[in-house]
């Protein structure tokens, strides 16, 4: 991506500027901008000497996923010496256009290539924007509500609800600038924001009480509970044994984490977190600075696990432990045996294709964790709590 003052310089001196990379389109004018629903287009008139730009947009930052990409609308983008169609709404503050489509309905998709995007692209505005959001989901409107209120004071435009419609803004955002798996790149923002800006962004959104692990007088360990794939076999045993050490264990089903203005907060009043790699572990974004995050790497998800919340886990102000499960804790291990190369070599299956991993250690494996092994982490995540220990 270009350096913030390049992008800001090209900007000032054409009114327009786009940028590509891996996983994102994005384009910004700061002229007058006309978008009409029915089309989805983004008409941008301008008198300036400049090459017309007709182009499309699928404003989801996921670019390099075709299966994702095709669950995601388009948007048109047509600039220069254009005759545009006539305002039906005048508005005086810029619009930001982006997709609700992809892969949102899973946790850590939603925060990935939406909500963390947003926040990089829309909070410098301070609410003084206008969000159209494509491929609306009225589900994900309400669930991210206190966020995308929080970015925008304005109500949410859904271009399919009211026909052909123009609106008229000052100027326009079209897509979403993204930085890597859960994280902000300060280098590339001009305000020097960063995951510890968002994380207070976070807390002011969701009235999060606790800022730092240390306002937590006791261990207070919030369980992921997986109900359909890599699920703990053992969950009850594995709850004794964290009481046993002097935890006391908030269980999170899939139920109880739907909710997330709720759950939110449950997570925030909790100084460690513990789950099988999955979305699930997204909601460590809630927990208090210096919390511990344990996660469970089930077999064949070693990269996954560290690319996806280990690498980040630092700059979410978190403190990062794994437990890397033995063959025999997996339940591949009771169905195909020792020497089968789903367990004894897992990139063999990975070499098929992903789907074929996918199907093998994603969607098709659970943990019988060993307890005994188990306690040693949970013993050094006490320890970077400061709290006393308990032998095996």
């Amino acid at each position: 991506m270009p350096q913030a003052g390049e992008y800001r310089n090209q900007l000032e001196a054409t009114g327009f500027v786009c940028h590509s990379d891996l996983h994102s389109d994005i384009c910004v004018a700061n002229e007058e901008t006309r978008f009409d629903t029915k089309a989805l287009a983004m008409y941008m008139p301008s008198s300036r000497i400049m090459p017309q730009v007709r182009r499309t947009i699928q404003p989801y930052a996921r670019k390099e996923d075709e299966t994702a990409m095709k669950l995601v609308t388009p948007a048109k983008i047509l600039r220069g010496n254009i005759t545009p169609p006539s305002c039906n709404y005048n508005h005086d503050v810029p619009a930001v256009l982006f997709s609700s489509g992809g892969f949102t309905g899973n946790l850590f998709h939603d925060f990935n290539e939406v909500i963390i995007p947003l926040f990089i692209t829309c909070h410098h505005f301070k609410s003084q924007l206008h969000f159209i959001v494509t491929d609306f989901k009225p589900w994900f409107v309400k669930k991210y509500d206190r966020i995308l209120s929080h970015l925008s004071r304005y109500e949410v435009i859904n271009p399919a609800s009211n026909g052909s419609t123009v609106h008229c803004f000052p100027g326009a955002v079209v897509g979403l600038t993204y930085h890597d798996n859960l994280a902000i790149n300060s280098t590339h923002l001009p305000e020097g924001s960063s995951m510890h800006e968002f994380k207070q962004f976070l807390r002011e959104s969701y009235n999060l009480k606790i800022k730092h692990a240390a306002q937590i007088r006791r261990p207070v360990l919030v369980l992921i509970s997986r109900r359909k794939t890599r699920v703990f076999l053992n969950e009850a045993e594995m709850v004794g044994m964290m009481e046993e050490l002097g935890f006391q264990v908030v269980n999170a089903t899939p139920k109880r984490m739907s909710n997330l203005d709720e759950f939110s907060n449950v997570v925030n009043s909790c100084n460690v977190m513990v789950g099988a790699h999955g979305a699930g572990l997204t909601n460590a974004l809630f927990l208090p600075e210096g919390a511990v995050m344990v996660q469970v790497v089930p077999l064949g998800l070693n990269w996954a696990s560290n690319v996806y919340f280990g690498e980040p886990s630092h700059e979410m102000g978190v403190q990062y432990l794994e437990y890397k499960i033995e063959p025999k804790e997996s339940s591949l291990f009771e169905l195909y045996g020792p020497d089968h190369p789903v367990v004894a070599d897992p990139a063999s299956i990975f070499s098929k294709g992903y789907q074929a991993a996918r199907a093998m250690y994603v969607d098709g494996q659970n943990v019988k964790i060993n307890t005994l092994r188990f306690r040693e982490t949970l013993n050094e995540a006490l320890r970077l709590l400061g709290h006393s220990t308990r032998p095996s």
